[in-house]
């Protein structure tokens, strides 16, 4: 038998089984992974009166016997020859041995192997150390092993927090945690815990007032979860993949890993809202697809409705599933411009007209019906709907089709500071983010007037914005790609063909710079060559990217010309604090030293560290990110970018603002960005960015063959409501500019800096060349050096100015791209 024995060795250096967690950056628990729930601590960590609970009731003589008890186990065999339950005979030493190393099997050979190992982990550890692996090993039920788990499962608390009462019932928890735990059986629970106070007052670990005081109290225990701070599922999704690539499946589930992710969790609430409230936003403004179903016939009147019992009211609600704030209800009563509701649990809630009104009927995605005027051309009696709560009462809500998406990274370094996937991860958790791979539109164009830049164009290089023709003789088709909406301009600067997102423009220079070298160029943002098609409609943004990739392209930009790759993980814990992975990103810099001095730069490389090598701080080792354009050219780009926002001219013709203006609502001038809209709208974006962070947005629908439609006024609503065609300035804006509103709140205003080797020249607006005049026709624009106009303009074209009319708006829909 001695030989069949197993090895108790491993008990030295035991690796708990316990989930995986995933925190934000701030320290707020996202998500657990794992099935078993388990807390370890350390002796000093356990109050002593779980301690001495433990001791009364399980193992009264614990630091005086060497494993095996003679007398309990003596007191024991007494028991069975008289036929008396006289207690058990397995110290905790005996405990910890099965719960190790055996099976629960009731036969003497089980038995007798118990007794040997007891007496070889004796030999082994010490008492301290045998009581703290029973502490934390043992069964608890609910899937809670140890105190420290049991304590969160049962009371919600940290096990230092517990009441004598609370405690007395844990420790009467290991005899059968299946039968007399307080959530399953609180009335075996309360037996079981007058017997732990009774066994501590006699031992005197208690007294009488104690008791007495304890026994009063009644079983409070109810079913807790890990205590959610901060739920953001895809964020939480990401890190849990990462994780099991890291270290498999079982490791990742058992080893307790704590895992610190690049998230603040200020900023990942601000992107899941803003990112829900549009979605709601485009969806009702869409229209009212009507209920989920109805529990009475479509031809029923009001007089011959058969009443809605509460059962069938409760069997059908919980068929239906909520989704954030919108919950399923039943329809009970209409009038004429208000209804009653009634909710699952069977409470009856109002909805007045102000949460009615907008639900004018859908027909499709391009049209609806004409306002409602009454409660009953909404609903009727028995429609289930969803609602959701608001400021008095409920209002009519409905789950959106509609998909969105949201990514926010730290332009230095790529640390992922907001990601949301999607409107609802219960609803779908295919991410958005990181895999829907969607055609681009115009957020393609800043890197094709880049590969323009780097191919000898300026800001002030002039182009031709007139239609296009060219015939296919391959299909027999003539391609005629149009600016959005089919306005042209005839001979523009490059600056303004950027700002006004200008169709024509970007394929004249694709044509110009050659798909040769444009693709290669492009990939050099981190695209995937395969994604870019080789054809002019690449100019046009046919190319297929997920918004991660988008925004890591726009990064480049604002870091000066360096590519950065997007990262989740800061850091990670072992069971015991201990930090065994530490990221190192490349950063963006050329000179690293300032970098440094703002950043709380990594103090190990990004392998993992030997969790045996006592954690030994290794010296910081910089990378850095590779220079992808040069700095001058991510300037340029910039600065028309920041055109796209805040351009505008009023005063020469053809009068124009840039295609982004809504964001000038941040008041922040240290930010550009780029909208855009794909071909019949399926797709609209909005990439911007400050020095410091890049955000992109998205919406569309997942099925493709669907459009982002159009919409009406509603006269039900106010004037501050979004109606005509949908693209990315109407769109997919509004999330950003309320997302970066927050993301902007904590950083200082910063203006791109002005790389060396560029200068600044007066230029005439209209040709682009030198001039003298100081007045409206003029302005001031960048260069690098050796690239500036050397020409002066020769005549005057003064009569072309307003004076001083600034008047002149286009309408909305001339503006859009």
């Amino acid at each position: 038998m001695r030989s069949s024995l197993p090895s108790v060795d491993s008990l030295r250096d035991l690796q708990w089984q316990t989930p995986m967690q995933i925190f934000s950056a701030d320290g707020k628990l996202i998500s657990q992974f794992g099935e078993k729930k388990r807390i370890p601590l350390t002796l000093d960590e356990i109050p002593q009166q779980l301690i001495n609970a433990i001791l009364a009731t399980e193992d009264d003589r614990f630091y005086l016997h060497f494993g095996v008890d003679p007398i309990g186990m003596g007191r024991a065999v007494l028991g069975q020859i008289m036929g008396q339950n006289k207690g058990g005979a397995s110290t905790i030493t005996m405990q910890v041995a099965r719960n190790f190393f055996l099976s629960r099997e009731q036969t003497y050979v089980r038995k007798i192997r118990e007794i040997f190992i007891s007496f070889h982990i004796e030999s082994l550890l010490t008492k301290d150390e045998i009581l703290t692996l029973y502490m934390n090993k043992i069964s608890l039920g609910h899937r809670s092993f140890g105190f420290g788990a049991a304590a969160q499962v049962y009371y919600g608390k940290d096990v230092k927090d517990l009441t004598l009462a609370q405690i007395a019932v844990l420790a009467g928890l290991p005899k059968a945690p299946s039968t007399m735990n307080p959530i399953s059986r609180p009335d075996r629970a309360l037996q079981r815990r007058t017997v732990v106070l009774q066994r501590m007052y006699s031992a005197g670990y208690i007294t009488a007032e104690e008791l007495a005081a304890a026994n009063k109290e009644s079983i409070t225990a109810e079913k807790h979860g890990a205590e959610i701070e901060l739920s953001a599922p895809y964020i939480a999704e990401m890190a849990h993949q990462e994780m099991i690539d890291r270290f498999g499946k079982e490791a990742a589930y058992t080893g307790g890993y704590k895992v610190f992710t690049t998230v603040p969790s200020k900023l990942q609430y601000a992107a899941q809202q803003v990112v829900i409230n549009n979605v709601f936003t485009y969806d009702q403004r869409h229209g009212y697809r009507g209920p989920l179903t109805s529990l009475r016939p479509d031809d029923t009147t009001d007089g011959d409705i058969e009443p809605i019992a509460q059962a069938e009211i409760a069997e059908v609600l919980a068929s239906f599933p909520s989704y954030h704030s919108i919950v399923p209800a039943v329809v009970t009563a209409v009038a004429e411009q208000s209804a009653q509701i009634t909710l699952e649990d069977g409470r009856n809630e109002n909805i007045a007209w102000d949460g009615l009104s907008w639900a004018r009927a859908y027909f499709n995605d391009d049209k609806q019906a004409a306002p409602p005027q009454t409660a009953s051309e909404i609903m009727k009696v028995g429609d289930v709907v969803m609602v959701a709560a608001a400021e008095t009462g409920y209002r009519l809500s409905q789950l959106p089709e509609v998909s969105s998406a949201l990514i926010s990274l730290a332009t230095d370094n790529g640390a992922i500071k907001a990601a949301v996937g999607g409107f609802s991860f219960t609803q779908s958790q295919f991410n958005r983010v990181t895999q829907a791979k969607r055609q681009v539109g115009s957020n393609i164009k800043p890197f094709i007037y880049s590969a323009a830049l780097d191919s000898g164009y300026t800001l002030a290089s002039i182009v031709n914005d007139t239609p296009i023709n060219q015939w296919d003789r391959s299909t027999g088709v003539v391609w005629r790609p149009k600016n959005s909406p089919p306005t042209y301009n005839g001979e523009i600067r490059l600056r303004l063909g950027l700002a006004q997102s200008k169709n024509v423009i970007a394929v004249r220079l694709l044509r110009d710079v050659g798909l040769d070298k444009v693709i290669p160029y492009l990939a050099s943002f981190g695209f995937d060559p395969d994604d870019l098609p080789r054809n002019e409609s690449l100019a046009l943004g046919s190319a297929s990217l997920t918004p991660i990739e988008v925004a890591t392209g726009f990064a480049t930009f604002a870091n000066g010309g360096f590519l950065i790759e997007p990262y989740l993980i800061e850091r990670i814990e072992d069971s015991f604090g201990n930090v065994i992975f530490q990221a190192n990103p490349a950063i963006a810099c050329d000179s690293c030293e300032d970098i440094m001095a703002a950043t709380e730069l990594p103090h190990n490389n990004s392998e993992q560290i030997d969790a045996f090598n006592e954690n030994e701080i290794q010296p910081v080792i910089i990378n850095k990110a590779e220079r992808v354009i040069s700095a001058q050219n991510a300037f340029l780009i910039t600065e028309a970018l920041n055109s796209a926002i805040w351009g505008a001219d009023w005063n020469i013709k053809p009068f124009w603002q840039g295609t982004g203006y809504r964001a000038r609502s941040l008041k922040r001038r240290d930010i550009a960005g780029k909208t855009g809209t794909t071909n019949q709208a399926k797709d609209a974006w909005f990439s911007g960015y400050s020095r410091r962070i890049v955000t992109t947005s998205w919406i569309g629908f997942d099925d493709p063959s669907r459009n982002l439609g159009q919409t009406t006024y509603n006269s039900n609503l106010g004037k501050d409501q979004i109606t005509g065609k949908e693209f990315g300035a109407k769109s997919a804006q509004p999330p950003w500019i309320n997302f970066m509103k927050v993301a902007l709140a904590d950083l200082p205003i910063e203006p791109f800096e002005q790389p060396e080797a560029l200068i600044s020249v007066r230029i005439d607006k209209t040709s682009g060349k030198l001039t003298t005049k100081t007045d409206k026709t003029s302005e001031f624009e960048y260069f690098e050096l050796g690239t500036a106009p050397t020409e002066y303009i020769s005549h005057d074209i003064s009569s072309e100015i307003l004076d001083g009319d600034n008047s002149i708006v286009p309408n909305e829909d001339e503006i859009f791209d």
